[in-house]
């Protein structure tokens, strides 16, 4: 065999027989040489080819140095027969046919035997459930931009990112499968959404919305539960850790909604069904957003030149490692990987949450006038005293506009738009005289009352530096009635006060001199979070609506606080 970079030929759209029957299609890439070659697959939803026939250049890469590369519409999807499942339903299919499609690929002309699987997004669940299907060809995983579990990432709707994936990059595809009337491509779905998006972001009750913006009436079903049944984890992988015998790589963004994919690299190292796959598990996390084009940039703020990643060259230093044998030095950066915001540097670590953590409280004060940037709200370690609290009002009407991007994907963005509404609390502290680094997953508990029966509580973080550039870190979001577990909800009892613990996405940030620590409280953050209509009503059914007044307490009795994991420096 000569060394590659090889030529590459395309099969298009060869069957893959499932167990029950049906047929799922995939595009074959095979290097011009003589094999056999070990087998990388991936498991999308958003058609496996580009519409102008086109190969796709990462998987013609891929190819070119020296595998197999199989790309596979999953069940009902593009060329794939079947009915389409999405990931927040019960009975999604992709643990058996991703085992079916592993073993297919194991059996490939060419082939060695031997099957890696890789994707970001949807393709990192398929590639999760591949891990958990117990393929006995499967070698190694690398999946990308998913959570463990739904409620991670969707305790309660999140109607921008939902409408915008299932009207313009679900609903499309099905309708031309089932011959139903609507546009019938993804990027004229794209045209109509940016003219339309206000009028499906803001229906209520939700309910009235028409089954054919969903895709037909049985895509529909599977959205109306999703808007109807707050905190229910459909993925049910709790119980899958010990089936795990391959090493997996777990990569996200701190900027990516599914940063909660750390949590993949815990239970896996913990619990997988081997030393050897506990000992192969590797996580990633750097200064992106959900994407699979690891540059240095995301949203408004440049991260430095070591943020930026080829993703093709990283793909390849794993599946050369577990299916090749060679030593690419992957292995050796540590268990996990981890982008510092702020130092702009990468750094090895061992586990997560890190050993020296020191879980710091800093206490939210002020003299009841902590409404907008321009308030005296005071962020500090010093406990509270007999202070005054604050109040805001929330309208649903007119809720906090989320700062992201267009199809509602998180970014860096700067938070200095909103500083002039008054329905957000700003709590800072002074400027720093020395470097802050906060690398964990902060927590506040805030001690709170509202008029309404139920209402949400949103929590956001922020670097502010010496120009006044308000850079959010990271979140975290409480609906009311759910506070005690989304199994019990409960109203309020308007006017008492209850103390609400609010976990915010995980991050790694450290905060330069001269720069300020920043936490804002408000009730919405609209349409990245679903908003609360204040009236006990889920916005589903009944759009009845009422503006609530929000008490925030912070005095030595009930000390409203953050919790930030601060790592020592050296």
């Amino acid at each position: 065999m000569t060394n590659p970079p090889f030529a590459v030929d395309l099969e298009r759209n060869v069957a893959v027989p499932m167990r029950d029957g049906v047929t799922l299609r995939a595009d074959v890439y095979r290097p011009q040489a003589d094999g056999p070659f070990p087998v990388i697959l991936t498991r999308t939803p958003y058609n496996k080819s580009a519409l102008d026939g086109s190969p796709s250049p990462t998987y013609e890469s891929l190819a070119a140095a020296g595998y197999l590369v199989v790309a596979q519409d999953v069940r009902g999807r593009y060329a794939s027969d079947g009915e389409f499942t999405p990931l927040f339903a019960f009975g999604y299919p992709d643990i058996e046919d991703g085992y079916d499609t592993v073993e297919w690929c194991a059996r490939l002309a060419d082939s060695n035997g031997d099957v890696g699987i890789f994707g970001n997004s949807y393709g990192g669940f398929t590639s999760y459930c591949a891990a958990f299907s117990q393929a006995p060809s499967l070698r190694c995983v690398f999946a990308e931009g998913m959570t463990q579990r739904l409620t991670d990432f969707e305790p309660h709707f999140r109607p921008g990112r939902r409408f915008a994936w299932s009207m313009c990059t679900i609903a499309p595809d099905i309708r031309l499968k089932k011959g139903l009337p609507g546009t019938h491509t993804k990027d004229i779905a794209d045209q109509l959404w940016e003219r339309e998006r206000h009028k499906w972001l803001w229906f209520l009750p939700r309910k009235d919305i028409p089954d054919d913006h969903f895709g037909g009436p049985v895509q529909a079903g599977y959205y109306r539960t999703l808007m109807t049944e707050g905190g229910v984890d459909t993925f049910q992988w709790q119980d899958r850790y010990q089936d795990v015998r391959v090493p997996v790589f777990h990569r996200t963004g701190w900027y990516d909604r599914f940063v909660r994919a750390i949590d993949g690299h815990t239970l896996m190292a913990q619990k997988a069904a081997t030393p050897a796959a506990r000992a192969g598990q590797r996580a990633m996390i750097g200064p992106w957003g959900h994407t699979s084009a690891l540059h240095a940039y995301e949203g408004e703020l440049d991260f430095g030149p070591a943020g930026l990643v080829e993703q093709t060259d990283l793909l390849l230093r794993w599946f050369d490692h577990w299916l090749k044998g060679h030593d690419t030095g992957i292995m050796d950066e540590g268990p996990i990987r981890l982008y510092i915001l702020g130092d702009n540097a990468w750094r090895n670590e061992q586990e997560w949450p890190l050993a020296r953590t020191q879980y710091t409280d800093y206490y939210l004060h002020s003299n009841g006038g902590a409404q907008t940037a321009r308030g005296d709200g005071n962020l500090s370690p010093d406990q509270a005293g007999d202070e005054s609290p604050d109040h805001y009002v929330y309208d649903p009407r007119d809720p906090v506009p989320s700062c992201h991007l267009m199809h509602d994907q998180d970014g860096v963005f700067d938070q200095r738009v909103l500083d002039a509404r008054a329905d957000v609390l700003v709590y800072q502290t002074e400027p720093l005289a020395a470097p802050l680094e906060v690398t964990g997953e902060p927590t506040l508990h805030l001690y709170a009352a509202t008029s309404a029966v139920d209402t949400d509580f949103m929590a956001k973080l922020v670097d502010v530096h010496p120009d006044g550039f308000a850079q959010n870190l990271c979140y975290g979001v409480v609906r009311a009635r759910y506070r005690n577990g989304y199994t019990a909800p409960q109203l309020l009892t308007p006017g008492q006060v209850y103390e609400f613990t609010i976990a915010l996405n995980p991050i790694a940030n450290v905060f330069q001199p001269g720069h300020r620590l920043r936490l804002d409280i408000s009730s919405s953050d609209f349409p990245n979070w679903d908003r609360n209509l204040n009236s006990g009503s889920d916005g589903y059914s009944d759009g009845t609506m009422v503006s609530a007044r929000q008490t925030v307490l912070h005095d030595s009795v009930r000390a409203s606080r953050i919790t930030l994991p601060v790592i020592p420096r050296d």
